[in-house]
């Protein structure tokens, strides 16, 4: 059974179980197919023979994409499956894990050899130092930490937590986490700014995907900061 999940055309997601100060959130990683042909990995997760075999399928990965802060615990092992891939993060991050070798800084200006595929938006304001990618042709945002969106989770620990922050089977974002917007002024007009895209699709590290007029549902979860 494939583990790639189609998202949209030329996009894909894949998840795998993930524990966060008890929490069992999970996470994602989300697969494009360039334009030029190569694959771009965001917000990499373990990469095993299984599932290098199914990304062999579609091309050839170019490029390892840690959108934030947090989103690098397996970058490593990633970059050495592909050591000809290009490594992309904040250049906090570069700072945090001198143990890495990045080959770019993400900025909002993207890499030359996906500016024709996306649009990105910094967000300013915050402890993550995200950078959130809109992939064009798709109307796909591809975000790790935007907002979450739970609509089953087994963990009673975990269900719990979400439904005390609001959370249960809705998008959006825990009150508790709120707290790494340092500058509320400064993020809401990132958020404005993502919210002007004709996102159709979303894809998110923490939750379930979202399909269709995904636009609305991203507005809701992030309205808290409008």
């Amino acid at each position: 059974m494939s583990r790639l999940q189609p998202l949209a055309d030329v996009v894909w997601h894949v998840s795998v179980p993930h524990t966060f100060v008890g929490l069992h959130v999970g996470t994602r990683m989300t697969v494009v197919k360039l334009s030029s042909g190569g694959l771009l990995l965001h917000s990499p997760i373990p990469v095993d023979d299984a599932l290098a075999a199914e990304l062999a399928g579609l091309g050839e990965v170019k490029h390892i994409v840690c959108p934030n802060l947090f989103h690098h615990v397996f970058a490593a092992q990633v970059k050495a499956r592909y050591p000809q891939a290009l490594l992309h993060g904040p250049a906090k991050l570069a700072k945090k894990r001198k143990d890495l070798s990045f080959d770019a800084m993400l900025s909002e200006t993207p890499h030359p050899d996906w500016g024709s595929d996306f649009e990105l938006v910094f967000i300013e304001g915050s402890m993550l130092n995200e950078t959130v990618f809109f992939h064009c042709a798709s109307r796909t945002l591809i975000a790790a930490d935007l907002i979450e969106n739970f609509h089953q989770c087994d963990h009673g620990f975990t269900r719990w937590y979400l439904k005390m922050g609001g959370l249960w089977q809705k998008p959006g974002w825990h009150p508790i986490l709120r707290l790494v917007y340092l500058n509320r002024r400064k993020a809401r007009a990132s958020v404005t700014r993502i919210l002007d895209w004709p996102v159709e699709n979303l894809s998110l590290a923490h939750g379930d995907v979202i399909t269709g007029n995904a636009r609305n549902q991203l507005y809701l979860g992030l309205k808290w900061l409008l």
